[in-house]
């Protein structure tokens, strides 16, 4: 019986204040009880429900996990306890699982056999004994903030022979961002493999171990080339302290809080996809502006160095997975993944495991348009751009700014003909969003200099890429007109910012009477569905926003406005890290700060002055913005978080049951996804308990029936880390589907 209803139930009874009506109504109740309820003795079928004991009594706030194999693909249902340790595992198919308890506090409970409806269960739980043994189920971000970053006092850097400290390191910000940003992009760091080198060639130090592991593997250039970002002796010190001190024997001083208030509600269902070399990137299961299209049908996602689309099928567990075509030879074509190591990797020694085959389509990102075809940011030939894309072509974008290479286009797969169409773009890809515009317009982030776009109708009805697509650089309107001509201010002449070394921030010796082309990338992108301007992310520290409006005469009219992460009063950056990027229905965007792990919106309309000769700095709206830090332990010895929000997303449309533009990070580095309250500041942790690892990249939410409740809706992740092996579990673990749905209550059907 649902808390409202006895509450509802508890009123009317003083209402009425007569003894007998009070008889009649508590009969009536008990028996509507006994009609809703399950036996004490045999839960319904389909379902899992009993109560979990320890030594202390009845656990609350703990998990139960029923796990099965006799499925099409491995499936896993999590649910909590409610505040009397009683649980129920709700709409599982039938098979049979184990189901077992984890909790912050206990060891693994010894797993019990079981088929849904058959008699309750009654769960022992074992408490944990000493701190090591229950910090062994913490999220990785709880043990990565053991790791002590240099302190404020020993920036700038002074180089190898100085503090060994890089020279290009000015605060420790640019220190912790790179532990973010650069170390954290393609996996989790804090989980059990990189807390510990116990796996690895053994070294006479863990700073010769550190050096060596950082050289490992298919990505072993790019581990290796973030070390001498930071310094590579300072570096490999803090690094090697940490695993150190870890081995030793400390733990994070303060453990999780269990699930609370609603996160006791949440049920998440898991379901194994790809191989076990599988890198997933997105997944996408229906319309942004319409989260009813494909309601209970597939779900979608890219596997980036398979070139491949992986399929899961809800309603019978099923996965497939098929390879995403190009124009070009994929021989012939070049691939982002090298192919030299310069060590051989701890888990797959000299095997290369992306981009050496015919996989070179290295598919990105997918959305989904208004039919339910699934977009893609993939590749479909070699670098150098057709001629109509260059200088001398009557193409009016290219006459207006010409570009000779793109390094990633873009793709459709169509579900009712099960064929693709490829289309070249001009500009690189790397992210996709659509406008709600009656074309509905794609955008793209990714290239570099410009803002692409494809306009979808026009495509579908003419099958012209060169018509159909446009780009524009990105041009801000620094002498004030409200229009941007040429010639402009290039970028070449621009200077560095000197505040926190940021790149991207002030130009020096402008001339104030032109216009000024930035540089500043893009990486997250979305579209305000309030005035249908395309927005993007700069991850060039210190992060930038980034607004761009075509006008009505593309590309002459188009128009960039920047906004730069905030400082307070005296110039101290307040955050800084911005990756992802989403819009609310209210046209405020959001971002995920992922430096400073803090949620951030801004609302254009707050601001005094957007243009003129200082815009290029970005700083001219502060008031903009409004920050909300995450719940996270902070980096010892700092003020900053050690969660890390890959990217985030608002629930526009309450897929979630959290409310209408609930903001969603993705917490990256701690097993979550991190849902705001923006009234309150107050988050909701959903939080995956099993297998360790969970590292999203994106998400979204779909409604399968507005009017089944609970069941009908529901938020969609994936593990999407680039070392599915990271996993618990180890090498041989897939990589998985997540599906939120949050109940009334924690024993809801």
């Amino acid at each position: 019986m649902s808390s409202r209803f006895r509450s509802s139930v508890r009123g009317a009874s003083l209402r009425i204040g007569l003894g007998s009506l009070i008889a009649g109504l508590i009969g009536g109740l008990a028996a509507y009880a006994s009609a809703q309820q399950p036996s004490a003795s045999r839960p319904p079928s389909g379902y899992v429900s009993g109560v979990v004991e320890s030594s202390q009594g009845r656990e609350a706030g703990v998990w139960v996990i029923a796990e099965t194999n006799d499925l099409p693909t491995k499936f896993i249902k999590i649910v909590v306890t409610n505040d009397e340790g009683r649980f129920m595992l709700p709409e599982l198919p039938q098979a049979t699982y184990n189901v077992w308890v984890r909790g912050y506090g206990l060891v693994d409970s010894t797993p019990v056999k079981v088929k849904p409806g058959s008699t309750e269960l009654s769960l022992k739980a074992t408490l944990a004994t000493t701190p090591q043994e229950a910090a062994k189920v913490y999220p990785a971000n709880y043990w990565f903030a053991l790791a002590q970053p240099p302190a404020e006092s020993e920036f700038p850097g002074t180089g190898p022979s100085g503090n060994g400290i890089s020279a290009g390191m000015k605060s420790q910000a640019q220190w912790i961002d790179n532990m973010k940003e650069a170390c954290q992009y393609c996996h989790q760091i804090g989980n059990q493999h990189t807390r510990q080198t116990k796996h690895m060639p053994q070294f006479s130090s863990s700073v010769e171990a550190w050096d060596y592991r950082v050289q490992t593997g298919q990505r072993s250039n790019e581990m290796n080339g973030v070390i001498d970002r930071f310094g590579r002796t300072r570096a490999l010190k803090m690094y090697a302290d940490w695993t150190d001190r870890i081995a030793a024997g400390e733990v994070p001083p303060v453990p999780p809080p269990r699930p609370r208030g609603v996160e006791r509600n949440v049920v998440v269902t898991l379901w194994d996809w790809g191989t076990e070399k599988s890198f997933m990137h997105d997944e996408i299961s229906t319309a942004k502006s319409n989260p009813r299209l494909n309601a209970g049908g597939p779900i979608y996602a890219v596997s980036a160095g398979a070139g491949k689309i992986s399929v899961l099928s809800p309603r019978d567990n099923v996965v497939t997975e098929f390879d995403i075509p190009t124009r070009d030879d994929p021989k012939t074509m070049p691939s982002r993944f090298p192919s030299v190591q310069l060590k051989p990797s701890n888990f797959w020694g000299t095997t290369l495991l992306w981009g050496q085959g015919t996989e070179k389509a290295d598919p990105h990102n997918p959305m989904m348009d208004r039919t339910g075809r699934v977009w893609l940011t993939s590749t479909i030939r070699g670098r150098q751009n057709p001629i109509w894309c260059k200088d001398g072509s009557l193409n009016k974008f290219a006459k207006y700014f010409p570009i000779s290479q793109s390094e990633r286009q873009t793709s459709y797969y169509d579900p009712q003909t099960k064929q693709f169409a490829l289309i070249d773009t001009c500009f690189s890809t790397h992210h996709l969003q659509f406008g709600e515009d009656a074309n509905d317009t794609v955008y793209y982030s990714g290239g570099g200099a410009v803002v692409g776009w494809v306009d979808s109708k026009v495509y579908e009805q003419t099958h012209d890429e060169k018509a159909s697509q446009g780009w524009c650089p990105t041009v801000i309107d620094t002498n004030g007109d409200g229009r941007i001509t040429k010639p402009w201010n290039e970028p070449g002449g621009a200077t560095r910012s000197q505040e926190e070394g940021g790149g991207g921030g002030s130009r020096g010796g402008i001339d104030p009477k032109l216009d000024t082309r930035v540089e500043m990338g893009s990486y997250g992108t979305i579209v305000n569905p309030v005035d249908g301007s395309a927005w993007a992310t700069s991850t060039a520290f210190p992060s930038h926003l980034l607004r761009f409006t075509r006008g009505s005469n593309p590309p002459e009219t188009c128009k960039t406005d920047v906004y730069r992460v905030p400082s307070d009063v005296k110039g101290r950056l307040l955050g800084y890290g911005a990756r992802g990027i989403d819009v609310d229905r209210n046209g405020i965007i959001w971002t995920a700060l992922s430096g400073t792990s803090q949620l951030a919106s801004f609302d254009r309309r707050k601001c005094k002055v957007v243009n003129g000769p200082q815009s290029p700095e970005g700083q001219l709206c502060n008031e903009g913005w409004k920050l909300y830090p995450t719940p996270s332990p902070k980096f010892k010895g700092t003020d900053v978080a050690a969660d890390y929000e890959y990217y985030n997303w608002v629930d526009q449309f309450n897929t979630s049951g959290l409310g209408a533009n609930t903001p969603i990070a993705t917490g990256s580095g701690s097993d979550s996804l991190l849902a705001l309250a923006p009234a309150t500041g107050q988050w909701v942790t959903l939080r995956v308990p099993y297998p360790l690892g969970f590292w999203s990249r994106g998400l979204d939410g779909r409604i399968d029936d507005p009017n089944a409740g609970w069941k009908g809706r529901g938020l969609w992740a994936i593990y999407g880390s680039n070392y599915i092996w990271h996993t618990e579990g180890g090498k041989g673990t897939k990589g998985k589907v997540v599906h939120f749905q949050i109940r009334p209550d924690p024993l809801a059907r």
